[in-house]
């Protein structure tokens, strides 16, 4: 079939869904400034006028909105409230919620809880510190490219070789355009620091004088499930200073850990269960 064919009019129905969640996940990799048609049609591959009109579908459902002075496409408000639906049934955030206050209470600093989105890692929640001098980098909701940040870091280093090199291969362009302090082989060596001292570190290279400290935990069957990170100003960043917050990120990761073992390895009578990847990510595993 012609290429012409399938993004032109004639998309079939499940097409048209198709490519209609494509364009929202590609929206939703930047949830605060948005994107234009331009971009939207590059990055999807499909001509303007069909991207156009899936737009507009989305539009109509709420979960695209399109600003009136930039015209960039943003999510829309339906989107937020099913993202809340699905926190509240996808309960990782629930879990770190006190292993997040833990952190900020004890260090003063503001702590992040960071999760996977294919190549990207999106900040699920900040909880801030009490020192009044913070930073802010990163907000909930905000998408990077995988190795850009501490937790971001801290995730990518936690993954398989191949994956790392599909990944940051898959993010080279984005690297370079748009992170000038993260080219891709700057990526690799942080992978490789961070392997070497059990916890990731951005010596403010993403906003200056913004550093940050992330560590990764897992599922039970031993993939990655998000990073915690810690973020203050450079000054409250020395040495010393990171030995101490690297045992508490540390400690609170075992524990999440030992949480997640808990809630999907277990059965009534204490017989240990593998739990599958979809068991995971629906919440059935118990």
């Amino acid at each position: 079939m012609p290429q012409s064919a399938v993004t032109g009019a004639g998309l079939s129905g499940s097409q048209s869904v198709d490519r209609a969640l494509g364009l929202l996940s590609l929206i939703g990799r930047e949830p605060a400034e948005g994107l234009p048609l331009g971009e939207i049609v590059s990055g999807s591959g499909l001509n303007k006028p069909t991207a156009r009109r899936l737009l507009l579908a989305l539009m109509r459902a709420g979960l695209v909105e399109q600003e009136a002075q930039t015209r960039r496409y943003c999510l829309g408000e339906e989107a937020f409230v099913l993202g809340v639906l699905a926190a509240r049934r996808h309960s990782l955030l629930e879990l770190a919620m006190d292993s997040l206050r833990r952190l900020s209470g004890e260090t003063q600093d503001t702590s992040f809880l960071t999760v996977r989105r294919e190549n990207y890692a999106i900040c699920l929640h900040r909880e801030e510190g009490t020192y009044p001098v913070r930073t802010h980098a990163l907000q909930a909701g905000d998408q990077h490219p995988l190795g850009v940040g501490a937790g971001s870091l801290a995730l990518l280093a936690a993954l398989p070789d191949e994956d790392v090199d599909r990944i940051v291969a898959a993010n080279e362009a984005a690297l370079l355009a748009r992170y000038p302090g993260f080219p891709p082989d700057a990526v690799r060596a942080d992978i490789v620091q961070t392997r070497a001292r059990g916890f990731s570190l951005n010596p403010g290279r993403l906003v200056a004088s913004s550093w940050g400290m992330g560590r990764a935990f897992r599922y039970p069957d031993g993939r990655v499930a998000g990073a915690l990170s810690l973020a203050a100003i450079d000054s409250r960043m020395t040495p010393a200073r990171q030995a101490e917050l690297a045992t508490l990120l540390a400690r609170e990761g075992a524990r999440m850990e030992a949480l997640l073992a808990r809630m999907f390895l277990s059965k009534p009578g204490g017989k240990p269960v593998a739990a599958s990847p979809r068991m995971i990510e629906t919440g059935r595993a118990k």
